[in-house]
């Protein structure tokens, strides 16, 4: 791969993230502090409005910094580690040439990027189809849809689509309100090796994701097994050490095969759960788990990764932490958690992200809230965030 040059990178979106220029948090989280109640809290975060930002790796760009900037872009990913994430994440999925790309899914081509409009569209899984009467407009575009090639010709976009849409061209809309489309034009894709470069010429360290894979496997003769495999592989071949590296499934078979074939990557390979998925379970009944905490440990897994809806709970009007959050300590796993700053704003209780202290959320400010009980009483050591300055500020603010 031609190795990204930063030199390039600093006409980005203007002045926005220059990536050889000091680190920034901008004016976002002044504006959350704003909205918080007095507090002690509340005073501690304005005590540090003077602070010198410093890269944490409590810090953690979720697919770069997609509140404003197109995910699992190089502009995305620069602007994210120059508000101080000290750790990045490339969501890993395959072309039909098996070659590893940045995408947060195999099958989202025809939402985070302009493909329905392109030559390619007839490719797609499932083509265009525009709204009609009550059924409303869909495709389905997948990187396994497309050669590495063709998928270096697509432009990336906001992560949204417009249901109601009668036409290609206006399926590409539907941006939330909260986001913008001011600096999709020119935004450039990654494939998995040159967010590598990418990173590390940054000073961020790595989190890819393995995605789970919309076509049966093996594909082509490609395994699961050698998906997996190809992703450490890319990182032996940059000569990126382990212990800079944390992998990620939400397949907990994936986890334990880094665990097994690949140790020194294994040690900090990280089980997303996503088990809410399962009927009857619940973070707060131990019976519900499929997996005791334990057990996890006992497999050689040292890090998981709830939503952070999982780790928390309300008790008498307060956030607390949740069974779940108190068991992961006691069997000694380490924490991480996403995604703050998903929901936009939390005037209306935050949604799926903050389902369990819901009844608590009504301002922005309670991203800070959220993020410190996180902190202080989960004890959580990383949080993905789309607007990484938040999650850095604090992390500064409280010499994490």
């Amino acid at each position: 791969m031609t190795r990204i040059s930063l030199t390039l990178l600093a006409a980005f979106a203007g002045s926005t993230a220059i990536a050889d220029t000091a680190l920034t948090y901008g004016p976002r989280p002044a504006y959350l502090i704003s909205q918080m109640a007095d507090s002690p809290l509340k005073t501690q975060l304005e005590s540090c409005a003077a602070q010198t930002p410093t890269r944490s790796d409590f810090s953690i760009g979720h697919r770069g910094a997609p509140l404003l900037f197109p995910e699992h872009t190089v502009e995305s990913n620069v602007a994210a580690a120059q508000m101080g994430a000290g750790i990045l994440e490339c969501d890993v999925t395959f072309t039909s040439d098996h070659e590893l790309v940045c995408r947060h899914a195999q099958n989202d081509l025809h939402t985070t990027t302009n493909i329905v409009v392109t030559d390619l569209a007839d490719q797609c899984t499932t083509p265009f189809s525009a709204a009609s009467g009550d059924t409303e407009a869909s495709a389905e575009c997948r990187t396994s849809d497309l050669t590495l090639a063709e998928f270096q010709t697509l432009s990336p976009k906001m992560d949204a689509s417009n249901s109601a849409a009668t036409t290609a061209e206006e399926y590409l809309g539907g941006t939330a309100t909260w986001r913008t489309d001011l600096y999709v034009n020119n935004a450039t894709l990654m494939t998995h090796a040159e967010s590598i470069e990418l990173f590390r010429d940054l000073g961020a360290k790595f989190t890819p994701e393995l995605k789970s894979p919309s076509v049966e496997m093996p594909h082509d003769g490609f395994s699961q097994e050698d998906y997996a495999q190809k992703l450490v592989d890319e990182y032996k071949a940059a000569g990126v050490p382990a212990s800079d590296v944390w992998l990620q499934s939400f397949n907990l078979e994936d986890v334990l095969y880094w665990v097994e074939n690949e140790p020194e990557f294994g040690a900090q390979a990280v089980y997303l759960m996503d088990e809410y998925n399962i009927e009857g379970y619940s973070p707060l009944d131990p019976a519900t788990w499929p997996n005791t905490m334990e057990e996890l440990k006992a497999m050689g897994i040292n890090f998981i990764a709830p939503p952070l809806w999982m780790l928390i709970t309300l008790e008498d009007g307060e956030m607390v932490p949740s069974a779940l959050a108190v068991a992961a300590k006691e069997a000694d796993l380490e924490i991480i958690t996403w995604t703050l700053e998903r929901s936009g704003p939390l005037a209306s209780g935050g949604g799926w992200y903050y389902q369990t202290v819901t009844e608590v959320v009504d301002t922005d400010g309670d991203y800070f809230e959220v993020l410190d009980v996180l902190a202080q009483d989960v004890g959580v050591v990383g949080v993905f965030s789309d607007w990484p300055a938040t999650t850095t500020y604090y992390a500064n603010c409280m010499g994490l």
